[in-house]
């Protein structure tokens, strides 16, 4: 997923913009390639996406890494709220998990799961020019998952068959999805 969305928004100059980053997601921000923005995190329970405590128009970006699965309330008013924070022209970029088990921490639980379909969907009634909206996954990577790795680096060698593996991307067993969209 990661691989896919790096750099998607590297053309745009964010030197004066600012980024909304839901819960630890400024690490998206800069894989999309927004390298100089002014980033504002903002985490549960002190940020709740379903309420967020901006004004309407003020960011530029508005990216949540692994979060809407965990939105207590509804997601849809999630999802209304990262638009209406950013300004026309700005991007919002949402990715969230799909098939993966159940999870949590100390200040959040696991309620949703979407699929591309549902992204776009959640779109669908707002003024959004999709940029993307896909998903990643294969059923084979669920061995290397268990196996504990999860979280190591995808060797760049296209003959190694990890990388193979993370390349494999079959629509029926996504893992991971995600929507990046243009705010009209």
């Amino acid at each position: 997923m990661y691989k896919r969305l790096e750099n998607l928004l590297t053309n745009e100059d964010d030197k004066t913009k600012k980024i909304l980053a839901v819960s630890n997601s400024a690490n998206l921000a800069r894989i999309l390639g927004l390298k100089q923005a002014e980033v504002y995190n903002s985490s549960y329970p002190d940020c709740n996406l379903t309420n967020l405590n901006y004004e309407d128009n003020f960011f530029d970006f508005c990216v949540s890494d692994q979060v809407l699965e965990h939105v207590a309330e509804n997601p849809y008013k999630a999802f209304e709220e990262s638009i209406r924070v950013v300004k026309q022209g700005g991007y919002i970029c949402h990715t969230t998990c799909f098939i993966n088990p159940i999870h949590g921490g100390k200040n959040f639980d696991d309620y949703w799961r979407f699929t591309p379909k549902a992204l776009a969907l959640m779109s669908e009634s707002h003024n959004l020019k999709i940029v993307e909206v896909n998903g990643w996954g294969n059923q084979e990577v669920w061995s290397y998952i268990q196996m504990g790795f999860r979280g190591h680096k995808i060797p760049e060698d296209p003959d190694n068959p990890i990388y193979q593996l993370a390349m494999k991307n079959e629509h029926s067993w996504y893992i991971v999805t995600w929507i990046l969209a243009q705010v009209q």
